[in-house]
């Protein structure tokens, strides 16, 4: 267990070097198409993120076991020569090199989470992979800070470089992965065996439940917008704070963050039931989204110095960001009588998530002071929690009902004990 959740830590980690560092420099003063050139970058890349994404709906879920780990290192090779395009073509065209740079990293997140989901340990597992998107993000821009106003790299070369550094400790961490065993008669038990799935099976299993899915995915969209602007401009929201030319305050900030949320949602695992184990999850999610809206209230009036806002609004945010990844998705198949794997889920809402992400970018390109960000990411922190919340509660609501139904379907067919008889005190 312990090697699975470090090799997929690793993996994960390692990919970040090649996603995220570019947004580490400021472009400042540059502009394509009469927008800001960061503007037009992120978003450059977002959309090859998201076709990835919507790709990944049919590819990592129909992905055979062996082929996981060739995929993996396909993938990444291709973002780095992207990377290394984007270094030397001409800044008007910088933007394509980006959009080819996300285009294959989308679907290397579902391919990790394939080796570690259907198992008793998933929660703990997955919430340790998702622990290194929150560190990886902020250490790979303090890599992509270091290199450029430590050793003067350009703001162009430095994504390539970055990536560069964290090649062999992928190759090192991906080898481990793949001499991951498969969940055991034990863990198929608890969680139901997990199987690849053709457009026809995802389709079914989207139909049985598109109700409450649909609340979840808007929750997901919402959560990926907002924290994706988080973390994207985290440089420009420091800054309107107050706070610029201290590289390590990225890593220090999500260090902290990690470590809270990975803790909350490993603790899933203590919950046997998986009904009772998405009772638990949303509670807990609608009490993150409530010390959202205290952090932006907080911050609004002057109350909180700007590391405990980014840590109190990043620990509200990524305990339900990550909890789709490890509880919510993963509980909701093991407790459904049909067959699914969390790859299809997943990319479902990440495909949805980021093309919201996508459009909020162009309309916040549009508005006046595009610059200023801090006063627009307060108002989406009150707003994305607010629905949130509501939402959480009419799909708690809209499960409980419908997996309790499947329940007694599957008891007066004799093949299992009432919702009740199987729930552990919790």
């Amino acid at each position: 267990m312990l090697i699975a959740a470090a090799a997929a830590f690793c993996t994960y980690f390692c990919m970040y070097a090649f996603r995220k560092p570019f947004t580490a420099a400021t472009y400042e003063g540059q502009e394509v198409f009469g927008l800001g050139l960061k503007t037009v970058l992120v978003v450059s890349q977002l959309v090859g993120y998201m076709l990835s994404k919507f790709i990944g709906i049919k590819v990592v879920s129909e992905m055979p076991a062996k082929y996981r780990a060739g995929g993996i290192l396909g993938l990444i090779l291709l973002a780095e020569l992207a990377l290394v395009g984007f270094a030397f073509v001409p800044t008007q065209f910088k933007f394509l090199m980006l959009f080819l740079n996300g285009l294959p990293l989308g679907m290397v997140f579902g391919l990790v989470l394939a080796y570690l989901e259907g198992r008793k340990h998933t929660e703990a597992l997955s919430a340790t992979l998702c622990a290194s998107f929150i560190i990886s993000s902020g250490v790979v821009k303090s890599v992509g800070r270091w290199l450029i106003v430590d050793f003067g790299v350009s703001e162009f070369s430095m994504p390539m470089i970055a990536g560069s550094i964290f090649l062999l400790p992928l190759l090192i961490s991906v080898w481990f992965l793949q001499k991951n065993p498969p969940p055991d008669t034990s863990d198929q038990k608890l969680r139901n065996e997990r199987t690849t799935m053709n457009g026809q099976a995802r389709l079914k299993f989207f139909k049985a439940y598109w109700p409450g899915l649909s609340l979840f995915v808007f929750v997901y969209v919402a959560l990926t917008v907002i924290r994706t602007i988080r973390d994207d401009f985290g440089v420009e929201i420091w800054r309107d704070m107050g706070v610029e030319g201290e590289p390590s305050i990225f890593a220090r900030s999500e260090t902290v963050v990690a470590i809270c949320v990975t803790a909350l949602n490993a603790l899933a695992i203590l919950i046997t039931h998986n009904l009772a184990a998405i009772r638990a999850t949303i509670t807990l999610l609608c009490v993150s989204f409530g010390v959202v809206i205290a952090s932006a209230i907080l911050q609004a009036n002057g109350a909180l110095p700007p590391f405990v806002f980014m840590v109190m609004c990043g620990v509200g945010l990524y305990i339900p960001y990550v909890a789709f990844h490890t509880t919510l998705f993963e509980r909701l198949i093991a407790a459904s009588k049909h067959p699914g794997n969390l790859g299809f889920l997943m990319y479902l809402a990440d495909a949805m998530g980021y093309l919201g992400y996508a459009c909020v970018m162009v309309f916040r390109s549009s508005m006046q002071d595009p610059t200023n960000f801090l006063p627009f990411f307060r108002g989406s922190l009150l707003l994305v929690s607010t629905a949130s919340i509501v939402a959480l509660i009419v799909s708690m609501i809209y499960f409980q009902n419908v997996l309790r139904k499947e329940d007694a379907e599957l008891l007066q067919q004799g093949d299992q004990q009432p919702v009740e008889e199987l729930a552990p005190a919790d």
